[in-house]
């Protein structure tokens, strides 16, 4: 098979010829069609500390078809068409093909194109956890609460704001720093945008609205953590996704009753958690709300082909932290 790789931090993606890997167990073996590109990729990439060998294969949002399967699988056959996210520890979907288990794959929508449903399996993932796990925001009794998404338009945010207006029946404010990233959150459904680059509490209480039962956090936790303090209701919940760089004192959460929870996608699969195979259901829902056209894709780029120019184009998109939506590329 063909594949991208990395042997260093500092080089650029390298066109390697391996093996075609053997599915046995749970795993499928995949005929990559498209994949998306996301932050994860290239904080791997920056993990790589010395050079090694073999080069390191990232990427972890794809669709495409099974041509092999383990002799445990139980939730595919040959020639189903798919969509998956991975797991960060195996090796990614910059390839031809990949093994990925069936457990945390999802039977792709019909409706789409391949390059519309590559956009959407790691974000999709991601929003649905951090919402209805992490949050625990109830579809049937929650609607009409406030939520606050910090950094709507990026990836996460783009299917995060659908799913909190479309599925949860909430009202969503959202933040954006530019006049064309406002206007895709509200393309995607915000009811209200403000400036995270500027004063957020005030921006918020200008609105008139509750303060927020919910806060999701998908732009610079160590940033934004005061005003997520002072704005979230008591007994709200707050959700991040942005690892931090500073120490925050939990106590200011204490007279509220408020709580602070961690959305990590890749935790089920790297700890191969009993509930693993809830991302497989999570992913066929998602393509049920995408077929049904109640959610959009949140692509926004097809870049080309997946080439070594194309991978460091993507990358240098990916960190201007100006991304809006999802960037995808074309099978190798």
């Amino acid at each position: 098979m063909k594949a991208l790789g990395f042997s260093s931090n500092d080089t650029s993606a390298q066109l390697l010829e391996q093996s075609t890997p053997q599915a046995t167990a749970h795993d499928l073996l995949i005929k990559i069609d498209a994949i998306a590109v996301n932050p994860v990729d290239t904080k791997v990439k920056a993990s790589i500390k010395a050079p090694i060998s073999p080069a390191k294969i990232v990427g972890w949002d794809a669709t495409g078809t099974v041509v092999a399967i383990g002799d445990h699988v139980e939730l595919f056959k040959l020639g189903d068409n798919v969509f998956y996210a991975g797991d960060v520890t195996r090796p990614g979907c910059y390839a031809s093909h990949q093994l990925v288990d069936e457990r945390i794959v999802g039977h792709a929508p019909t409706s789409l194109s391949v390059t519309e449903i590559a956009a959407m399996p790691l974000t999709s993932i991601t929003a649905w956890q951090a919402l209805f796990s992490r949050l625990r925001i109830n579809k049937k009794h929650d609607a009409g609460k406030n939520i606050l998404i910090i950094g709507g338009a990026g990836g996460v945010g783009s299917i995060a704001i659908q799913l909190a207006k479309k599925v949860a029946g909430l009202n969503v404010i959202t933040t954006a720093s530019r006049s064309e990233s406002e206007q895709w959150c509200r393309k995607m459904g915000a009811d209200h945008v403000i400036n995270h680059h500027s004063e957020m509490v005030l921006q918020y209480r200008t609105l008139g609205l509750r303060d927020p039962d919910y806060i999701l956090c998908l732009n610079d936790t160590d940033r934004h953590f005061a005003a997520m303090a002072e704005l979230i209701a008591p007994q709200g919940l707050i959700c991040s996704i942005v690892g931090t760089q500073q120490k925050h004192d939990l106590d200011c959460l204490k007279s509220k009753s408020a709580g602070f929870v961690w959305e990590f996608m890749f935790t089920r699969s790297m700890f191969k958690t009993s509930d693993m195979i809830e991302q497989h259901h999570l992913l066929n829902t998602i393509a049920k709300l995408l077929d049904d056209g109640i959610l959009t894709s949140t692509l926004n780029h097809v870049i080309g082909p997946l080439t070594t120019e194309n991978i460091e184009k993507a990358h240098i998109k990916l960190l201007s932290g100006s991304t809006i939506g999802k960037l995808v590329l074309t099978s190798i």
